[in-house]
């Protein structure tokens, strides 16, 4: 014995009506879409953030600490995002030229940087290995 079912008339296209309110589940899938966006813009930038960070490291001599904390201040003096003033900087290093505004802060935060520690090592002048500095 078959059983057969019936349908009323419409009854797909009853199930695509658009609601009157908000549906939670499309508020969750929009929100995880705007994170994801956000998590990707975040990614893209790390690896010429990391780039930079190693030519401050090479250049200045310092830590990755001190490095990072160079590109953030000039970042706040030039009112942009780190990973934009990391890309001018890898963008420099590969000839481009540096704009104007991150050339001023780039030197305020190098000046800064060596006065504060002539180093960034944290050893005083007259333990060091007798190495000047720059």
């Amino acid at each position: 014995m078959q059983r057969t079912a019936m349908l009323p008339k419409g009854w797909w296209g009853s199930r695509t009506e658009p609601s009157t309110e908000e549906d939670p589940a499309d508020q969750d899938v929009e929100a995880l879409r705007a994170e994801n966006r956000r998590l990707r813009r975040a990614l893209a930038g790390r690896t010429d953030v990391d780039r930079a960070c190693g030519m401050v490291m090479i250049l200045a001599p310092c830590r990755r600490a001190p490095a990072r904390n160079l590109l953030v201040d000039v970042a706040r003096q030039c009112n942009s995002d780190v990973p934009d003033v990391a890309a001018a900087l890898v963008a420099a290093w590969e000839g481009e030229p540096l704009p104007r505004l991150m050339r001023r802060g780039l030197r305020r935060a190098l000046r800064r940087l060596y006065a504060e520690d002539r180093g960034c090592d944290g050893v005083p002048e007259e333990q060091s290995s007798g190495r000047e500095r720059p």
